[in-house]
């Protein structure tokens, strides 16, 4: 007998047979999602009214949603009903790295949604003027399929620069050119389906936990405090961290943490992915160099010039240990991957002749005044974090003050931001926060933006 539920006055066809139990509802509930007859945005019954309905322990369903929020389908939010995530079609390889925008981001007059840079401020002179060179002194040759790993010239060139920058451990060999993070877990995962589970910090990016699900893994999530993960609550053979600033929370992973991280990747033979989230853009001391340094041989570094430059160039790094550089190769080519070779070297020219880290420099101050301003029009109420660096910022909200308010008073201004409640692995009482991209808007809409934003949180925290 295949099972519906009736709740709120409306019912759901869910494919599901009580006798394959919870395994067996999970699966149906992802297939409602996928299929869109759960759409984003709808709320799902509570655990009791579910369980209710199809005549099962609420427990049972209570780990369903857990599950189902770990591997990015559902959105829980203390105080909140749970709710379909966003992008619920959990995707085998997404098309974007960090698609991080609300559902309301492209309706929205102000859009503070975390994730993107200025895009205004592209360097389209640079760029431009780096196309020329290529384009008159490269050889024929670099119009044919090139190495999958990327060109030698910028595989060359990033070796050097993360190297300097970074304090990153590795060499032109190692380097693997990808098209962003999410592109790089997709391949990752595909090296990691043989162990079958890959750690998250919680919190973190659903739409990250997805791809690693929708490759094969299960997800686990990992606590987060103040000094970064929680290295001792760490039981799973591979993890991803943001070290540099933590998203969304935005704390610096500890020195005694990170000594404790490649300790446990190099006694558990562990494997570390380490994006480099945020890394270039740190405010208020020297900036903190790469973890990978610290464990070369059991730490993945994982970059891109998403934030630095635009998303849409696609243009990520890989840097894993030697003895993974060739399975990485590999899983890349079963994707069908082909390196867009004139966009690298067009990176390679504008890292060579120091225009990358001129725009770089010129990026940091203007964010870093941009934080300032927007620091300075919060209402007291509201704590932020993450500030020491990074294109984003959480505002925690004063006690009683839930999310579903904050979120509402912003829709009415027209603003586009995030709800910290989305980034949850683990059910539990939650803070109350919402994630705003201070980066995002053109230089001209940052002002107006920003007192949009100041305004909603005063209507609220009154």
């Amino acid at each position: 007998m295949l099972e519906s539920w009736s709740s709120s006055s409306w019912d759901v066809h869910l494919d599901w047979h009580p006798d394959t139990g919870r395994p067996g509802l999970a699966d149906a509930l992802r297939r409602a999602i996928r299929e869109r007859r759960l759409r984003p945005g709808t709320a799902l019954p509570s655990t009791r009214a579910l369980a209710k309905d199809l005549g099962i322990a609420r427990g049972t369903v209570t780990r369903v949603y857990a599950d189902l929020a770990a591997e990015g389908y559902l959105l829980t939010s203390q105080g909140a009903p749970t709710r379909v995530a966003a992008d619920g079609t959990a995707p085998a390889v997404p098309a974007r790295e960090h698609p991080r925008t609300t559902t309301r981001s492209r309706d929205a007059r102000w859009n503070l949604s975390p994730g993107r840079p200025d895009l205004s401020s592209f360097p389209r002179a640079a760029w431009l003027s780096a196309a020329r060179r290529v384009l008159l002194e490269a050889p024929p040759g670099v119009f044919d399929y090139g190495d999958p790993r990327g060109p030698a010239v910028l595989r060359e060139a990033l070796a050097r620069y993360l190297a300097r920058s970074r304090g990153v451990v590795t060499d032109p060999e190692r380097v693997v050119v990808c098209g962003g993070f999410n592109h790089a877990l997709a391949v990752l995962a595909k090296l990691l389906r043989e162990d079958g589970e890959l750690a998250f910090e919680d919190p973190s990016l659903p739409e990250f936990r997805a791809t690693a699900a929708g490759n094969g893994l299960s997800v686990t999530g990992v606590p987060v405090d103040e000094q970064g993960i929680v290295v001792s609550e760490l039981d799973s053979p591979a993890v991803v961290v943001t070290p540099a600033h933590q998203f969304p929370l935005g704390y610096t992973l500890a020195p005694a943490r990170r000594t404790a991280l490649a300790r446990w990747a190099g006694k558990n033979g562990g494997l570390v992915i380490e994006d480099d989230y945020d890394g270039e853009f740190r405010f208020d001391r020297r900036p903190v160099g790469a973890v990978q340094a610290l464990a070369p041989e059991r730490t993945i570094y994982v970059g891109s010039v998403s934030k630095t430059l635009a998303p849409s160039l696609r243009i990520g790094w890989i840097v894993p240990p030697r003895s993974l550089v060739e399975p990485v190769r590999a899983a890349l080519a079963t994707t069908g991957w082909r390196a867009p070779s004139m966009d690298h070297l067009i990176l390679a020219e504008m890292l060579t002749s120091g225009s990358y880290d001129r725009h770089v420099r010129q990026r940091r101050l203007a964010y870093r005044k941009r934080r300032d301003r927007l620091l300075a029009a919060l209402p007291e109420s509201v704590t932020p974090l993450g500030i020491s660096a990074g294109l984003h910022v959480v505002l925690l909200l004063p006690d009683g003050v839930l999310e579903e308010a904050a979120f509402a008073a912003a829709s009415r201004e027209s603003i586009a931001l995030d709800r910290l409640g989305r980034y949850w692995i683990r059910p539990g009482e939650r803070p109350q926060g919402m994630v705003v991209g201070f980066a995002t808007p053109a230089e001209h809409a940052f002002g107006p933006a920003t007192a949009a934003l100041a305004r909603s949180l005063r209507a609220i925290t009154r």
